[in-house]
Order: C-alpha cells, then structure tokens, then sequence
C-alpha cells in the first residue's frame, strides 16, 4: 500500500506536471520525504526549490503563464503557506491555474494554538476558488482531483492543504463505501462556444462597421492565427492589453501595441475614433482610455464570465474559449475592401515608432536613457528570446520599446503588478524553455526585493539548461522610480526621499561573485556594447544600467490633470526638482506635433 503522500505525487502526475517548485519544513516533511523517494525511484517529480515560498508560488504563476499547464507549487505549514500568497493572487489575478500544496500541522492540533498551526483554509479562502484540507486518506483522491479540475476550468489558483499525520497515513483502495468519492483524474473541455444566434449578431456588428478595433489580452494567446484573420477581413486595427502583447507579432503594421499609461498615441487614437470595439481574452482595466459611451458598438469573448460587459456597455458577450468562438465566427465574417481605417492605424504607427526612437536616443545629464536601454535590448532580440519585465518603469519601457516577433515570448505580473516577479518568471521560462534565451529587465529596487536572491537559484540550477545564456538588466537609478512619479502625477506631492531613496549596490560585482559576467554601464554610449557583449555571452549576465531617475514615463496623451500635478509637486519642493523639469523639457521636445498639441491642450476634440 502507498501512503497518502505518495499517491498525491502520482496523482499530480496523472494530471501532466511534471515540475514543482517548493520550500521544504516540517508541516509538510512527510511529503517532502515521499517526493525523495520517489526522484530515487525515478518516478518523481522535478522539484524547483529557489529561495523563498513567495518565488515558488511566482514561479507557478510563470510556469502557467508561459506553458499554458498548470503551475504546482510546495509550502510547509503557516510561514511557509503565508509567504505563498502573493504569488497565488497574481495567479488569481492573470486568470492562471496554479495548484499549491501546502502543509499543515496534525489533525489534534488544530484549534489548539500550536506551533505554526494555523486557520488555512480561512487564509486562502479569498485567493483560491477551491481550497480544503484533506482530513482522511479516502478524501485524498477526490480533494486533489477537485482542485486541479477546478484550476484548470476556472483559470483560478486553488489548494490543498495536507495535515502532517494524514501526510504519512495509508492509502486504501477506494471502494463502495457510503460518503467515498472516486474522482478521475481528468480535466472538462474548455473550448466553449456561444450559440449561433449570438455569433451572427456579432458577425452583423462587426460586418456593419467601417472602424473595426480589435482589443486583444493574453486570453487570446493561442488564437493568434484566428484574431489576424478577424482583423484581415474586417479591415480592423489591433490594439493588445500589456499581458497580450506576444499574441499579435510586432510586424503586423496595424498592431499599434498597447494601450493606456503604458500605451501608444496610435492605440489611443483607435479608442477615440473606432466605431466598433471587439474585446477578445481582456479585462482591460482602464476605462478612461476606452471608447466614450456610445461610441463604439461593443463584443466581448471571453472564459471568464463574470467578466464580460464589466468594462464597456457591449451590445453581445460570448461567453467561450476565444480560439474555439473565433473559429465559428470568422465564417460569418464579410471579407471587406475599405482598408482606409486599417492603413491609417498602420501610418501613425509608423510615425509612433519614430517618436519611440527619437525617446530613446535623447541625452539626460545625470545618467544613462533607461530608454535606451530596453530600445538597444529590442534590436537584439533573437527570435527565439523570451523577456520579463517587472512593475515599475521597467513595465513603462517594455510597453513602449519591447516588439515581441517570431517565436517570441514576453510576460510580467499583470492586474496585481507586483514588485520582483521579473526575476521568478525569468527562471521558471528557463526552466521552461532551457534552450531559449532568456532576458530579465527589472528596476534596482525590485531587484534587492528578493531578486538578487534569485541569482543564487540561477547559479545552482544553471548545468541544467541546454542554452546557459541567461541575462539582467537591472536599470540603476536609486529610487523606487515608478512610485516617485506617482507622487507626482497622481497625488501632486513632492517626492518623500525618505521612502523611495534605494541604497545603490554594486549589481555587477554581485553577479561576478556568483561567477557570472557582470557589465556596468554609466553613459549612452556604452549600452550598444553591453548588449552585444551580453548576447555573446554563452552564459549568465548581468547588466547594472546607472540610468536617470528623471526620465518621465510620459503617456501617450498628457491630461491637464497630470501636467497640473507634477508642476504641484515641483512647486512644493520636489528633491529632484531641477532634473526633473530639465529632463521632462528633453522629452517632451522629442515628440511630434500631435504629442505638443496634446500636451499643451490643444485638440480640438477637446479632451484634457
């Protein structure tokens, strides 16, 4: 007989994982011990085990993210589990399935105080749509099965927590006893379809309108071919969420990428001109940047239902997969000859990516574009590359600058945004994808929250990749940039040099006492260099990019209510007050004249 431990570990396999990433201790020892024996037997599982509970957990969230099965992560008991939950709630956020086992202390303490015992399942209760305790061997089956079925249906974490007893109790033979659940290990089909009848009033919108946009998120990720032939056929533009930036190639000249703070004047301009607005795998957050009430006559697909209609008044929700509800739509679809709108879409575009590179080749006094940075990174991507971004400004360049084409891949903490995901995500691509270049851009800041630490998961695991070239860049500037300038954009307020300051480290020399190549780069016209010696690099670099803090990371259009703010901020006596006005002037003078306009408050559709 098996124990419950060990028939969990097949149970997993069963279910098509492969790799986990865990943090061992004693409240789930016992399972620890069963994965040990099982990797000795050669039927185990590959366990990851990084730094910290909070990187495994991420590192499941990337795992989902870019394989598209489900991620697995292992926690002991209270510290362990507590430590999981951000990670589980970016998870829970991006719509991924991720299934965590956590552990628990014995059956008798629960209730009783003891060491490291705590309510699990109320902690996890908001971020897992299923969480519960496996209390008797003849629920283990049905428990597991549950919640990777769950993770898998609802796009949703879930977890099972594993008492430290039941861990080692024996598992029996299920049979017909009364309350025993025999579950499979299979998961439901999630190619759902709407009805016909909701595809033809779709069809009948789309196929009435003459500016058809598309809005594209990383719930379309396998339906790339299908939303080309949809914006083919409608003459439509294109226009992708940050998360769904790797769904629509860069080369496709209608795709003006992504949209908002983050986003381009092109992409803007289709949200305030468009007549038609179809939504396919986004919940799109921002509703300031989308089309007026009215406007746009609205569709949204999407597998999660609750969030159809949520952001624009749509006229029809197709509740589906969007690969499946694209494939019975695009029949219905008229084939149109009116490209005017598309080839506009593709003209400012083109216009827009000369705005990017005059940005990127600006020249700031007190440090290195972090423009240019990520724009000289593009240029050198392989084909093949798969980059990370972080939150922070690092996200504001991959936006602005990143143009995933080929066989490219690119992702980051989306809706929860977190601070140091960059570096989980970059190492579970690794491991991945071992034969694939992999680039990490993250900000100082988050790289010293834990993601220095992940050097140290790179440096143990790294004989393991087939292609060792692994790279960080990390844009030094010493302050918690994005923040800093939501002082002052949003709030008005001079930067607190007590909360944003960060203690400058010398990144390079910490990636070479690890024994990897470290680059420092202080000046413009070293970047081009470093990336070319970094893509020579067979194995790991890291990048330490001294940039300016002052760069603005300037919308596609600047309110009255942003330009109003910063000068408050300045007023009050912001720190870097005279670089900041000096390096906002620097940018600005690089726009074009609709970017002028815009900024000065000038267009005529009167929007501020």
């Amino acid at each position: 007989m098996t124990t419950v431990s060990e028939f969990v570990i097949q149970r997993i396999r069963e279910w098509g994982v492969s790799r986990v990433f865990g943090y061992p201790g004693d409240g789930i020892g016992e399972f620890d011990g069963a994965l040990g024996s099982a990797e000795r037997d050669g039927e185990g599982l590959d366990y990851i085990r990084p730094t910290h509970e909070e990187i495994c957990a991420l590192m499941a969230t990337a795992h989902a993210k870019f394989t598209g099965e489900v991620g697995v992560c292992v926690a002991t008991s209270s510290p362990g589990a507590f430590h999981l939950l951000n990670g589980l709630y970016d998870a829970k956020m991006d719509n991924q399935p991720v299934v965590a086992i956590v552990g628990q202390q014995g059956l008798a303490s629960f209730g009783t105080a003891w060491l490291q015992e705590s309510n699990l399942e109320r902690v996890f209760s908001d971020v897992a749509m299923y969480v519960h305790t496996i209390v008797s061997p003849e629920q283990a089956q049905a428990v597991v099965d549950i919640a990777f079925r769950t993770a898998i249906i609802n796009r949703q974490p879930t977890v099972v927590i594993l008492p430290h007893d039941v861990q080692a109790m024996k598992m029996p033979t299920l049979g017909l006893e009364n309350w025993v659940s025999r579950s499979s290990a299979v998961a439901s089909s999630t190619s759902v379809v709407g009805p016909t009848a909701e595809l033809q009033k779709a069809a009948d919108i789309i196929n009435s309108g003459e500016r058809v946009t598309l809005l594209v998120g990383a719930g379309a990720d396998a339906a790339s071919t299908e939303v080309l032939e949809l914006a083919r056929r409608a003459g439509a533009g294109i226009v992708t969420a940050l998360r769904g930036k790797q769904v629509v190639s860069s080369e496709v000249p209608f795709h003006t990428q992504q949209l908002g703070l983050l986003g381009s004047l092109p992409s803007l301009h289709q949200m305030q001109r468009c007549d038609t607005l179809v939504m396919i795998g986004t919940n799109y957050p921002y509703g300031q940047f989308m089309p007026k009430t009215g406007q746009a006559r609205g569709i949204q697909i999407d597998l999660r239902a609750e969030q159809l209609g949520l952001r624009y008044p749509t006229e029809v929700n197709l509740w589906g997969d969007a690969k499946a509800t694209l494939t019975a739509l695009l029949p219905l679809i008229e084939q149109t000859s009116e490209l005017s709108w598309q080839e506009t879409v593709s003209g400012e575009m083109r216009d827009w990516e000369s705005e990017m590179e005059a940005q990127a080749m600006a020249v700031y006094a007190d440090g290195a574009n972090p423009r240019r940075v990520i724009h000289e990174l593009n240029a050198r991507l392989p084909d093949n590359a798969i980059v990370t971004a972080d939150a922070g400004t690092t996200a504001d360049w991959y936006g602005h600058h990143i143009r995933l084409r080929g066989q490219m891949k690119g992702d980051l903490s989306g809706r929860l945004a977190t601070m140091l995901a960059s570096m989980p995500y970059a190492v579970a691509a690794k491991f991945a994808y071992p034969e694939r270049p992999v680039i990490c851009t993250i900000g100082d800041g988050a790289f010293q929250m834990l993601g220095m630490n992940e050097l140290i998961t790179v440096k143990k695991y790294l004989t393991r990749w087939s292609n060792k070239q692994f790279i960080v860049v990390v844009l030094h500037n010493n302050d918690l940039e994005q923040v800093s300038w939501e002082m002052r954009t949003e709030d008005g307020n001079p930067v607190w040099s007590t909360s944003q300051d960060v203690e400058s480290v010398d990144y390079a020399g910490w990636a070479e006492l690890l024994g990897f190549r470290g680059i420092r780069v202080t000046k413009d016209e070293e970047i081009a260099d470093a990336w070319d010696a970094a893509f020579a690099h067979p194995g790991v670099t890291l990048i330490d990019a001294c940039v300016s803090k002052n760069v603005p990371p300037l919308p596609a259009h600047i309110t009255r209510e942003f330009a109003t703010n910063v000068a408050k901020a300045l007023l009050a006596g912001d720190p870097s007050g005279v670089g900041v006005m000096r390096d906002s002037a620097r940018a600005l003078a690089t726009e074009g004249v609709e970017r002028v306009k815009s900024a000065l408050h000038l267009r005529r559709d009167g929007d501020d």
